[in-house]
């Protein structure tokens, strides 16, 4: 997988898709580059009143103003992306060993230290390995040939099969995978690209389907092992995969629903029942080739990574071993190299890992822990959301949500989004009193929740390429989409939260 944009996952075994932004010339990227340097450099050097660097009981010392001046360097270049936005991590990463923020070596340390490194990689191989098989293409079409032939039933079993496949897999691997069966079926329609409302919610439905999917499991999105990092290393709490699926779970299915309402109310199918009947499409099932060897290799091991994720706290009680998510699928995709085994070489797979992303997580969390080790975080928390500790707990959610939902279209990444705003989180739960995971858990679902922005993740992006939809069309109904989503996804991680004993 190759570079792209936004900073995440590019299509396995896809041609990049184009960025819909309007690229900078040379000159203004020097221009905006010579800014967030300036602005570093001010954060570094320049003098705070006390009446300004103290509020409350917090202080914001040298160190962490520094600290500041660096994510302010970083902000302006991810929501410019006047350079790559894993060079801007790695810049980052010099700047705060440059400004004594700590040693580089720590620094580097915190991040790429990480063992989340290890899960994101093992999360890539085994989506390359589903995709480059053929095995996620089989699950589609089978599940796809359940449909029928009725277009808002089709939307909908897009949706349906983006959300259970994004849980496993990364999301953008997902909408690689539907982008294609989707624009198959509008092609065989004769539908116009940008004047079809059938083919406007169907690739939509590409890019929706796989991020409500993406909430439901550590494994679906990149910002998601990125939170549970943060969660280890500020606070203590070591969320396994099945406690991020207590709240990612119900969450993404009871938005699924209006998921599809929302895409039948803007775009209405004009089209009610495809050309090929239900028997037809389910011939297209029956004529895939058999499934081969690899395929069934890759199902097996599959299952195994999945078993062993869910079956983790046995598996602790019986080793005496702590068993983090990123073990499981170390073990899982290391097995496909065994000899005899996977039989695609580890020259085709690295060909497809988005090593800027992995970059960009593994910086971000350097960036992340500095932050809140310099106490800049905590400064930030008490000036920006420091009343939020005195409000009803659902309130405290639902405000979580909706700001972290709005926030996502001015850093422009869900990745970057997740480094900034998470350790705010954690040190505000600290400095309010109240339970880490309480306001947490929502921050990071909300993150991977892109409904509005091509630009926020490589996932909105491959779908939007295929020309069928407009960056308004996506603005306009994930606005609506956004806010339909925001309070049950509150109001899901507050009763489950009640049951869990954090609220």
């Amino acid at each position: 997988m190759g570079s792209n944009p936004t900073g995440g996952v590019s299509a396995p075994g896809s041609a990049p898709a184009p960025s819909p932004k309007r690229e900078l010339s040379d000159r203004a990227r020097w221009l905006v580059l010579i800014a967030a340097l300036t602005v570093a450099f001010l954060g570094r050097l320049l003098p705070l009143p006390e009446a300004a660097r103290t509020i409350g009981t917090v202080t914001l010392t040298p160190t962490g103003q520094a600290a500041m001046g660096v994510l302010l360097f970083a902000l302006i270049l991810w929501m410019t992306e006047a350079i790559p936005f894993h060079i801007t991590g790695l810049l980052g990463v010099f700047l705060l060993a440059l400004f004594r923020v700590d040693s580089f070596k720590e620094v580097v340390s915190v991040g790429f230290g990480n063992h989340i490194f290890i899960f994101f990689v093992g999360v890539l191989i085994l989506s390359s390995f589903i995709t480059r098989s053929g095995l996620g293409n089989r699950i589609s079409v089978f599940l796809l040939s359940r449909t029928g032939n009725s277009t808002a039933v089709i939307i909908l079993g897009f949706l349906v099969v983006g959300t259970l496949l994004s849980m496993w897999i990364t999301n953008t691997a997902v909408a690689a995978m539907l982008m294609p069966l989707g624009v198959a079926i509008l092609r065989e329609e004769g539908v116009t690209p940008k004047e079809s409302n059938f083919g406007r919610a169907l690739m939509i439905a590409c890019a929706w389907g796989p991020i409500i999917g993406g909430i439901m499991a550590p494994s679906g999105a990149g910002p998601n092992p990125l939170a549970i990092g943060f969660l280890k290393e500020m606070a203590g709490i070591d969320l396994t995969f099945v406690g991020w699926m207590t709240y990612g779970v119900p969450a993404g299915l009871l938005i699924l629903v209006p998921t599809w309402l929302v895409l039948m109310l803007f775009f209405r199918p004009e089209i009610t029942h495809l050309t090929k009947t239900r028997e037809e499409l389910r011939q297209d099932y029956e004529r895939l080739p058999t499934m081969g060897r690899v395929e069934r290799v890759t199902l097996v091991i599959f299952l195994l990574t999945v078993t062993l994720w869910l079956t983790t706290p046995l598996l602790e009680r019986a080793l005496g071993i702590a068993i983090p998510i990123s073990m499981p699928v170390l073990l899982t995709g290391s097995l496909f190299f065994f000899p005899g085994i996977g039989r695609i070489p580890w020259k085709e797979v690295e060909e497809e890992m988005s090593w800027s992303s992995i970059v960009l997580i593994v910086s971000g969390i350097s960036l992340g822990m500095m932050l809140y080790r310099t106490g800049a975080a905590g400064w930030m928390a008490v000036a920006f959301l420091g009343g939020i500790g005195t409000m009803p707990a659902f309130v405290q959610v639902l405000l979580v949500v909706v700001i972290v939902s709005f926030l996502k279209i001015f850093l422009s990444s869900n990745t970057v989004t997740a480094t900034i705003i998470i350790p705010i989180m954690i040190t505000l739960a600290d400095s309010t009193g109240i339970a880490p995971l309480s306001i947490t858990v929502p921050a990071a679902l909300t993150t991977s929740m892109a409904f509005i922005l091509v630009t926020s993740t490589p996932t909105n992006v491959i779908p939007y390429s295929a020309g069928y939809f407009s960056i308004k069309d996506m603005a306009v109904a994930g606005t609506v989409m956004t806010l339909v989503a925001a309070p049950i996804v509150a109001a899901v991680i507050f009763v489950v939260g009640r049951f869990t004993g954090i609220y």
